[in-house]
């Protein structure tokens, strides 16, 4: 599989330094941008910035931080995982992706997504009970933009556009465009209806389990006689030296986190076996780059995806622990996972 594709994905979570304490936001902006330099120089194909809103994440606008990186790398491609286009405007969404796209000589992509946190609904003046239609609504629109030619549309949840013609153009005539899918097979199939790329958070449970969505993917596109595309997941997890050590700096970090968002979604709090059996059968990819190299490679053959991103940070783990694990899965993991599939 030579055209098997691996990325980095984070939310900028605020780590620690060190001594052991929170690094500032700014800081923390700061090492996502190290991290991503670290990933281009070692080969990694995409770094991915997710939009968050809440205390523990930095990165709240990707696009600003993926122009930073394009100015301090060459060849690593330059992602959302995800755009909340439900609370952004298309037009604005599509104008700042085309500028990352020309920083960066064409490596820009967007990730579409609706968002499986909430915060930035209110925050953005946008009513919850709009949800649905605020995505639907807007990623048609999108869609219409990504011709690059002017647009006519109409639709409820902002003003019309006539014959608008939208700045600036990129230079391929095409910004690279996934959608981010949690788990909905209505999202499954509006994404083959525009097809458009798919992309699968896998964030807990046995990958497997995600093979109907592939497949409703494929049939749908068939049907509506669009392209369906290699499709990627993407999947959290860390590296260290050994299995024992990845663990021990990913639980306390992952725990704490956890809980506070099961917390506002009444969840009961996470118990250690529960870790450890996701660690060891679902979807938590942690351990020496040997023992994650064998799982990644286990998800990427039973689901036949073509693309791999590791969401990389969960918590305020130390930024030595960051940087380590970004260097071996660059070093170590992704050329073992490609050996693992040739054999």
């Amino acid at each position: 599989m030579s055209d098997l594709e691996f990325g980095l994905d984070t939310f900028g979570d605020v780590p620690e330094d060190d001594s052991g304490k929170l690094v500032s936001y700014a800081a923390a902006i700061r090492q996502v941008v190290d991290e991503a330099v670290l990933a281009d120089e070692l080969g990694v194909d995409v770094i991915a910035l997710g939009e968050h809103h809440r205390p523990e994440y930095s990165v709240s606008t990707p696009e600003t931080v993926l122009a930073g990186i394009a100015a301090r790398t060459s060849r690593i491609r330059l992602a959302s995982g995800v755009t909340v286009l439900s609370s952004d405007d298309p037009v604005r969404v599509f104008q700042r992706f085309a500028t990352v796209d020309a920083l960066s000589r064409g490596r820009a992509e967007v990730i579409l997504g609706r968002g499986s946190f909430t915060e930035s609904f209110p925050l953005f003046g946008h009513d919850l009970r709009d949800y649905d239609v605020l995505f639907e609504e807007k990623i048609e629109l999108f869609v219409k933009l990504l011709d690059e030619k002017p647009v006519t549309w109409s639709g409820t949840v902002r003003a019309p556009l006539e014959h608008a013609d939208v700045f600036p153009k990129t230079e391929s005539g095409r910004l690279t465009t996934w959608v981010g899918v949690g788990g909905s097979p209505q999202s499954v199939v509006r994404t083959a209806r525009y097809g458009l790329p798919l992309m699968l958070a896998i964030i807990g449970g046995a990958p497997e389990r995600f093979a109907p969505y592939i497949d409703l993917y494929r049939r749908a596109a068939d049907q509506l006689g669009t392209t369906a595309h290699p499709v990627g997941m993407h999947s959290p997890g860390f590296i260290a030296d050994t299995d024992e050590e990845a663990k021990e700096l990913y639980w306390p970090y992952y725990r704490v986190m956890r809980d506070r968002i099961g917390a506002l979604r009444g969840w009961p709090p996470v118990r250690r076996a529960e870790f450890d059996a996701e660690v060891e059968h679902g979807s938590l990819y942690i351990g020496s780059p040997e023992t994650v190299a064998r799982r990644v490679a286990r998800a990427i053959r039973s689901l036949g995806v073509g693309r791999f991103d590791l969401i990389y940070t969960a918590g305020a783990q130390p930024v030595s622990a960051r940087l380590r694990a970004v260097e071996l899965y660059g070093t170590k993991v992704i050329p073992l996972v490609r050996d693992i599939l040739a054999s």
